[in-house]
Order: C-alpha cells, then sequence, then structure tokens
C-alpha cells in the first residue's frame, strides 16, 4: 500500500454533486483519493472533524499591481491576502502594473515578479488596447488567459480604453487564437459627459459620484460588446456586472449560441449605495454600487447559474488615494480579494440558503472552466490538491488587523462572517493555517489548456 503525502480526515467534502463525510488523499500535489475511509497510511495527517473540505477559491480578477506599482500591493502581500481567504489561484489582470501586459517582454517581468514570492498559484490576463493588436499572439503564445478592454476610461494613462474598432479587431483576433476576451463595459460618451457636468457645478459628493455612472451606461456597453463578441465569434466574458438586466442581456446573448458570460464582485452582492455614502472612498468602484434591488436580482443570478461566477476585483491603493471629499478623484478601486469566500459563504449559504455546491461552483469550477485552467477548481481526483477547510459554526469580525494587503483598508472591516477560514492548501501544501502563513512561496504560473479539451 502506497503512502500518501497527506490524508484530511473526518471532513465533510464538497464537491459537485453536494456535501458528504469523506477523507481526502493527496500525493504529489494532486488529489489521489477521496473515500468514506482511506485505509492508505499518510505521512502527515490532518484532523477536519467540524470542517468542511472545498475546492480552493479561483479569484479571476485581480489587481496586484506588480512590476511597477507594488508600492500600492504586490504578490507578495496580495497572494497572501488571498491564500488567507480560501483562494489558492488568482488570475491577475494586465493594468495597474507598469509597464501593463500587453506585449511579451511585458508579461515575462510580471511572471519573474511573482514567481519569486507568490503564495498561491496564479495566471496572468493580457492587454487589449489602441496600437497594440499586434502583440496578441505573443501574449497568447506566452499564455495568458484572454484579453482584458476597458469601454470607459480605465484611469491608468498608460492603458487607454478600446475604441470600438480596437476592441471589433482586438475581438477577431483573440478568436483566432483561441482566447476570451473580458470586458470593463460602461459607455464612455455617457460616464464621461455626466462626470464633467457634475464637477463644472461644483458636485462632488458620494451621490453625484454614483449618479454619473448610471445602470443604463453599462447596460448600454454590455449589449455593444455581445454585438461585437457575436458577429467576430469571439469568446466573451463581461466583469464585474452590477445589475441584473446586465445579466440578463449575457443570459439572452448565450441562449442565442454567443460565447457569452459574466461575473459579478462580492461588493455587489453584500454593499448598496447607502454603504457608499456611509463609507466613502472605501468603497468606491466603477461601476458602482447599486440600490438594494440589484444585490437581491445579482443573487437570483448566481442561484439560477445565469450568473457565471463571483470574483472580488481586487483593486487596492495606499490611504492617500482613498481620502478627500471629492468622490470623483479619489482611487475608484475595493480591497476585497481576502474576503472573497467568506463573504459568498456568509451571505450566500448562511444568510440566502444558497447550496455549498453552488457557492464552491461560482467560486472555483465554474472559474476554472471558462478560463481552461487545467486541473483546478474541483476536489476530484487528479485533480490539483488545491483546497480550504472552513469552520461554518465560527463567528469572527473583520478587523483591519486581520488583513495582509499592503494597504489594510477595506470595506468589510467591522463586518461579521459567519465564517473561519482554517486551512488552506495550494497543491497539498499547507500555505494558511490557524490564522498565519504557512509556507514559503509555492505559486506557480498556470496557462490555459487547448480550446478543444475544455471541459462543456
Amino acid at each position: 500500500m502506497s503512502v500518501l503525502d497527506l490524508a484530511i480526515r473526518g471532513g465533510t467534502v464538497v464537491g459537485a454533486e453536494g456535501e458528504r463525510s469523506a477523507d481526502v488523499g493527496i500525493a504529489d500535489g494532486r488529489i489521489a483519493a477521496v473515500a468514506d475511509e482511506l485505509e492508505a497510511p499518510a505521512r502527515v495527517e490532518v484532523d477536519a472533524a467540524a470542517l468542511h473540505v472545498l475546492p480552493g477559491a479561483i479569484d479571476a480578477h485581480v489587481h496586484l499591481n506588480e512590476p511597477g506599482r507594488a508600492h500600492w500591493e504586490g504578490f507578495e502581500t496580495g497572494t497572501r491576502a488571498l491564500a488567507a481567504g480560501g483562494t489558492t489561484t488568482a488570475v491577475d489582470m494586465p493594468l495597474n502594473a507598469h509597464p501593463p501586459t500587453v506585449d511579451a517582454v511585458a508579461f515575462d517581468r510580471k511572471r519573474l515578479a511573482a514567481e519569486r514570492c507568490a503564495l498561491v498559484d496564479f495566471a496572468l490576463w493580457g492587454g487589449l488596447v489602441p496600437g497594440r493588436l499586434d502583440e496578441m499572439e505573443e501574449l497568447a503564445a506566452r499564455g495568458v488567459v484572454g484579453f482584458k478592454a476597458f469601454m470607459a476610461d480605465s484611469g491608468m494613462a498608460d492603458f487607454p480604453m478600446a475604441d470600438d474598432l480596437t476592441l471589433y479587431e482586438g475581438m477577431r483576433r483573440a478568436a483566432a487564437v483561441g482566447r476570451i476576451v473580458a470586458v470593463h463595459a460602461e459607455s464612455q460618451a455617457i460616464t464621461s459627459a455626466l462626470a464633467a457636468r457634475a464637477r463644472a457645478q461644483g458636485r462632488t459628493g458620494v451621490r453625484d459620484y454614483l449618479a454619473s455612472r448610471p445602470a443604463v451606461a453599462e447596460v448600454e456597453a454590455v449589449g455593444r460588446a455581445l454585438l461585437l463578441a457575436e458577429e467576430t465569434g469571439c469568446a466573451v466574458h463581461v466583469v464585474h456586472v452590477s445589475t441584473g438586466r446586465a445579466v440578463a442581456l449575457v443570459a439572452a446573448a448565450r441562449a442565442r449560441g454567443v460565447d457569452a458570460s459574466c461575473e459579478t464582485c462580492p461588493h455587489y452582492l453584500v454593499l448598496t449605495e447607502e454603504d457608499a455614502e456611509t463609507l466613502g472612498a472605501v468603497a468606491k468602484c466603477a461601476p458602482p454600487l447599486r440600490p438594494a434591488r440589484e444585490p437581491a436580482a445579482l443573487w437570483r443570478a448566481v442561484e439560477d447559474g445565469t450568473l457565471t461566477f463571483v470574483a472580488s476585483d481586487h483593486s487596492p491603493a495606499p490611504f492617500a488615494l482613498k481620502e478627500g471629499a471629492d468622490a470623483f478623484a479619489a482611487w475608484g478601486g475595493i480591497s476585497g480579494c481576502q474576503s472573497l469566500l467568506a463573504l459568498l459563504l456568509d451571505e450566500g449559504h448562511h444568510r440566502r440558503a444558497v447550496p455549498l455546491e453552488r457557492i464552491t461552483e461560482v467560486a472555483a469550477g465554474a472559474v476554472a472552466r471558462r478560463l481552461r485552467l487545467p486541473r483546478k477548481g474541483r476536489l476530484e481526483v487528479g485533480a490539483d490538491a488545491d483546497l480550504v477547510l472552513v469552520d461554518l459554526s465560527a463567528e469572527t469580525v473583520l478587523t483591519a488587523d486581520d488583513l495582509l494587503y499592503r494597504h489594510r483598508h477595506s470595506p468589510y472591516v467591522g463586518r461579521t462572517l459567519r465564517v473561519r477560514i482554517a486551512r488552506t492548501l495550494v497543491r497539498g501544501t499547507t500555505v494558511f493555517a490557524d490564522g498565519r502563513i504557512a509556507s514559503p512561496p509555492v505559486g506557480r504560473l498556470v496557462t490555459p489548456e487547448p480550446k478543444e479539451t475544455t471541459t462543456p
């Protein structure tokens, strides 16, 4: 009988079919067995009694800002926060690094920066920006999961928005190399004009900022992106949708044969425009937080499967960029990757009775399939042993001291969460346990499988 590297015994395992009491055996970084009672001995034993064993979360939308802006965040601090939150793979966006990931040289620099200190596995998005479409083929060859495009001002001068022609031609190129295009879908014409009008009139409060980015700006841009994807045959993914209408547009396009998907974020599921006003710049994002009817609509879409997955859109910044009375001038990004899974379990499972298998699907399984990440996102024999052990009976209050970000601010500080992340494993290595980092960096680059091998 072969000896396992590690055995997790007595936990409640959550798989695609639901929950069951089982042991999990790990060998050579992969799941070797899932059984009622493992008979094989193991070099290391973990007692998971009273804990749930889930696939580690895959956060498809993080900005770790390295190289170039590690003073905002970096792979060292960012991936430690991810591990503490039960995320085992993160997909880093091409901006706010400097230079952004728009060519092979920038890709190589970012990969080296990550490999030096990443605690969790990582994949990389490439950029779809004007004047750099010729770089897309070599980025695909390097292993980007897809290409990110902004349909409105990105806030970064070195990552300009994609005009309609750039987006159309970029989608054609992405389709040719078998990569997905992720779009930040807001109408630049609507948002820029409303913002300019408000500022010219001296209206710079939180409510003025919210009013400058109305839901119609998102819905219009989503429709335009879907039309271009349908015309080019490109797979399209709409990031951080904040409205039920946007989700419905994506679902309707998918029903007529467009290869379309969308994600939302925890802040759109648990916060509202009232929270934006109360919390101020720490809760500023784009699209902005919405009225309470929108989180309810988004949760319905999570439950019925029309909303593909949930990602944090972790977009950190120094405290100085989140201060001041001018809501338009403050940095528009939320620090939230450490809280992704806990918020889904607290708000989704405990408060709304969303089944755990559905939570793991939107946090891991659907992400892995959509981005074609091999051996990720599932608790099955042969998959990478990326696991998180959670105590669903615990109750914790998130404090700033708990945060492992470079800058310890988040709109979730002070929130009571009915879950505790007890242990996080990346390919069988415990990277976080009992409130502490438990391993040196083990993160590796993950690249997508060829399209023809994608699991339906």
